[in-house]
């Protein structure tokens, strides 16, 4: 999930249903800043209160530079980068994850992501399958998360004559 991946596109702002999408396209979200009034919203949503969430020094005494944030959280807030991008995938759902935690991330971290399309191809409902594999980093470049998940992508509408496809 590296720069050398991407043998597509760079994709513009703009649109893109199933079939405008093929293996290798990419782009970059905007990115976010992690507080602590987000970390603390999410323990009371999640009722993950673990001390390494909710207190400095305990997390200073675990080795982190302060406490820290939920794991579920930046995966959420990364998933929120990729539905508020100017690169607007026409999605329906998503499948499932399969996402690693690679390193900490604190209050006053920025964290954007870099998306590529890994694979499509059609379910046996004729549903369009797209995986993107995403890799969310600091505002240092550090890979903090990464991994992939599928989403079911709608097909393009037949009256829609916009085409973003690779020839």
């Amino acid at each position: 999930m590296s720069p050398q991946n991407d043998q597509g596109r760079e994709l513009p702002a703009g649109d893109y249903w199933y079939e405008d999408l093929a293996p290798g396209d990419h782009f970059d979200t905007g990115t976010v800043v992690i507080n602590g009034s987000q970390i603390t919203a999410f323990a009371e949503l999640s009722g993950d209160f673990f001390d390494v969430h909710m207190d400095d020094e305990f997390a200073r005494e675990q080795g982190f530079p302060s406490r820290i944030a939920h794991g579920l959280l930046v995966l959420a807030l990364v998933d929120g980068l990729k539905n508020r991008s100017p690169v607007r995938l026409m999605a329906v759902a998503s499948l499932g994850w399969d996402w690693r935690f690679k390193a900490a991330v604190v209050p006053g971290d920025h964290i954007g992501a870099h998306l590529r399309v890994a694979a499509k191809r059609l379910s046996s409902k004729g549903q369009g399958l797209v995986t993107l594999a995403i890799r969310a980093t600091k505002q240092d470049g550090q890979t903090v998360q990464e991994g992939e998940t599928t989403l079911i992508l709608r097909h393009r509408p037949a009256a829609n004559s916009t085409d973003h496809t690779v020839n």
